[in-house]
């Protein structure tokens, strides 16, 4: 296990516009000139959070997924973030992780769908949540991604896995930005991982305002990063691996953990 460096993509999304959104993340990911491991994008990183899925929905075969892959190819990096994908007639918020060509997994690509899909929204009405929990095997790190909402409900975070990094990417306006920051905190706190959230900025259709305040905690808490701009901004961070294996012999936490299993 080898530090991990991780690059995260705070931008403005156009609504229901994949092409677009596209053409305006390349630009960003193009502009990063170092070697890097691993891009973050936030979610529904290609439409913004619509409650329209038939407009704008792709499979796994098209040009969103392409662009991913290309990307992970051209750039020699992993690449994540949710997008609207429709199989067998539902529709999903998937997030995606696409394994570069020099993981000895080239093209690879893992996926979790939402557990919580936001009700408030009416997200539950038009997509069908995931009931299966993702940890991925990357460069010696284990990987967990989740999405928005999920980060209100620990259970499903809960680091029985022992994994060394917890993922957020999300659409998290700004009235609510608050226990944003703080439950990402927490997430990180309570499973001894690194805790990185990828949020949007900008103004939706429906009037909702994102500022981002994406944000970097380490396994005790710290906060190594937090874009406060509500601008559009690229940011770089190295996650220590000595630090998880350091922090977890002396802080034996996780050995202490309530035993319990999700049967729904």
């Amino acid at each position: 296990m080898q530090d991990l460096k991780v690059v995260l993509v705070q931008s403005e999304l156009v609504w229901e516009n994949p092409e677009q959104n596209r053409i305006n993340f390349l630009e960003k990911i193009d502009a990063i000139s170092s070697t890097v491991d691993l891009i973050i994008l936030p979610e529904m990183f290609s439409t913004g959070f619509t409650m329209n899925p038939a407009e704008v929905a792709e499979t796994m075969e098209d040009k969103t997924m392409l662009w991913l892959k290309n990307i992970a190819k051209q750039k020699n990096t992993a690449i994540t973030g949710s997008l609207i994908i429709k199989e067998d007639n539902n529709y999903y918020n998937r997030l995606v992780f696409v394994f570069p060509p020099d993981s000895n997994r080239d093209g690879e690509i893992q996926t979790y769908d939402k557990r919580h899909t936001f009700t408030l929204a009416g997200e539950d009405k038009v997509y069908t949540a995931g009931n299966k929990k993702l940890i991925i095997d990357y460069k010696g790190w284990k990987i967990c991604p989740l999405i928005c909402y999920d980060l209100r409900f620990p259970v499903w975070a809960r680091n029985v896995e022992n994994y060394d990094l917890l993922i957020y990417v999300a659409n998290w306006p700004k009235p609510r930005i608050n226990a944003w920051s703080t439950l990402l905190k927490a997430r990180a706190i309570e499973n001894m991982s690194y805790c990185i959230g990828v949020n949007r900025v900008g103004l939706d259709i429906n009037g909702y305002e994102y500022t981002g305040n994406s944000a970097v905690f380490d396994t005790l808490g710290n906060e190594i990063s937090n874009i406060q701009s509500d601008k559009v901004h690229t940011e770089i961070i190295t996650l220590n691996a000595t630090h998880i294996k350091n922090s977890r012999e002396k802080f034996r936490f996780l050995d202490d953990g309530d035993v319990f299993k999700i049967i729904q």
